[in-house]
């Protein structure tokens, strides 16, 4: 059995994380009601066997003893992180798992990747060698992150970066999550387009996620939910609505946002964590989704992203979400895919479904989806028997597809905007290690990556002789 490790970083990442092991500990106690360590539970957790003298979590013959995530929360200040020792999770992660300090980054990239980045350095190495050890077949890890703040997009690229050198082999998937237009960081332009460069050279595959399109997806579950029409009550452990998980106190504007976040992780995972008919390799994400390396950003869209309380789910509403998946509603980016052109496209799929409704689907859908000409069939599917909890099926969808585009060109555009007044610039330039010459590479290398995108597009993916060329993923 395989292991990944799940590696939090900065204020999101970590509150994302903790929402990410809360609902896949339900998961698991949902389909594990005798309490046994299985290969299910050693993809994300370890048993320890702690002895405790007044006869705690321990065990026999294989029975759960006593669960550790395996994972790496560092953020540079301790607020979230001590909120989830002090929680309902804080028996799930030791100190050995925790790196912290108190004064922040100061919503600064150069601050977060030089100074920190350089001063911790080997305790994170130290850190993720001592989780990778507890593995016996380690085969991905999962960096959760902001681009918007200073440790986020800066400690946390610094970490991807780490993760190359230290485990060159090991598959790299990062989710971003990427701020929205208003976002109250005036900074967080540049902690964006720096953070993007590492993002675009030092991962296997990116997951993009807006605060923007969360917020929608959120606003338009509560209209939805208190419209009083019928058939519109919406159950409490569907995906959105889950409870607090492990933050204490009340429940907290962005928990809704970061439970949308964690279940696209849960769906992602879920074929390491349980079985299936038709089983996803999580190396195959990147290996059959990233036909050129650097456009490995892969938008996700999830559905359903509620389950209504009075409502059985029948074939219709089976069709219906996969018909959603490709919906711009249901994009967590602000993005239309089918107006986009494809490069390849997974379809994750969960519950009672038959491969037969996998295929019947695609062949539906195919027709209405523009797909590069040389890659018409690039289709790859997973199948897992269990689904979320409170829901019958699922569908997670892993779209490489140009409509990032948008995104990207946005976020060169408030870049620019502060750039071109030297906004700030000097907090940047303060920093020993920090030179402008980042800046006009982060741009260049955004640039570069909006004018491939481009190009595809421009071409309708036809290789032609004249024109540049993009590198062919080997």
């Amino acid at each position: 059995m395989t292991q990944s490790v799940v590696v939090q970083v900065g204020q999101c990442g970590n509150q994302v994380g903790c929402r990410f092991w809360d609902l896949a500990l339900r998961e698991h106690a949902h389909v594990n009601k005798n309490g046994l360590y299985d290969e299910a539970l050693s993809s994300f957790f370890r048993n320890v066997d702690s002895r405790k003298s007044d006869g705690g979590a321990c065990g026999v013959g294989g029975r759960i003893q006593h669960l550790k995530a395996r994972a790496v929360l560092v953020d540079m200040e301790e607020g979230v992180v001590n909120e989830i020792l002090q929680g309902p999770l804080r028996e799930v992660f030791d100190n050995t798992q925790l790196l912290t300090d108190v004064s922040g980054s100061g919503n600064n990239w150069a601050v977060g990747h030089m100074t920190y980045g350089s001063a911790y350095r080997e305790q994170i190495v130290d850190k993720l060698r001592k989780t990778a050890e507890h593995c016996d077949c380690l085969q991905c890890f999962f960096l959760i992150h902001s681009m918007g703040g200073g440790t986020g997009s800066g400690l946390g690229t610094r970490v991807l970066n780490v993760l190359e050198e230290e485990f060159p082999e090991v598959c790299r998937i990062a989710t971003s999550i990427y701020p929205s237009v208003e976002d109250d960081v005036i900074t967080s332009p540049y902690n964006s387009v720096l953070a993007m460069r590492e993002l675009t050279e030092h991962a296997d595959c990116v997951l993009p996620v807006e605060n923007q399109s969360l917020v929608n997806i959120v606003n338009k579950i509560k209209l939805m939910s208190h419209s009083g029409k019928p058939g519109s009550v919406i159950k409490r452990d569907s995906t959105v609505i889950s409870g607090q998980g492990g933050l204490s106190g009340a429940e907290k504007p962005f928990d809704a946002m970061n439970n949308i976040v964690a279940n696209l992780l849960l769906n992602i995972t879920s074929s390491a964590r349980f079985e299936g008919s038709l089983n996803m390799d999580l190396n195959e994400i990147a290996m059959n989704l990233v036909p050129f390396p650097r456009l490995h950003y892969l938008v996700p869209s999830l559905t359903p992203l509620y389950t209504l309380a009075d409502v059985s789910i029948p074939t219709r509403r089976l069709d219906q979400m996969f018909s959603d998946a490709f919906s711009k509603d249901h994009q967590l980016i602000r993005a239309d895919p089918k107006h986009s052109l494809y490069l390849a496209c997974a379809l994750m799929v969960r519950g009672k479904v038959q491969v037969s409704d996998l295929r019947r689907n695609i062949e539906r859908l195919k027709p209405s989806l523009p797909f590069v000409s040389w890659n018409q069939e690039g289709w790859k599917t997973g199948l897992c028997s269990v689904p979320p909890v409170g829901h019958s099926h699922s569908l997670l969808a892993l779209a490489n597809n140009t409509c990032v585009k948008p995104t990207f060109r946005e976020l060169r555009e408030r870049f620019t905007k502060l750039y071109r007044k030297k906004a700030h610039l000097h907090h940047y330039l303060h920093v020993e290690g920090m030179e402008q010459s980042y800046f006009s590479e982060a741009i260049n290398s955004l640039s570069s990556l909006i004018e491939e995108y481009h190009h595809l597009d421009a071409t309708k993916g036809k290789l032609i002789p004249d024109a540049p060329r993009l590198n062919i993923a080997t």
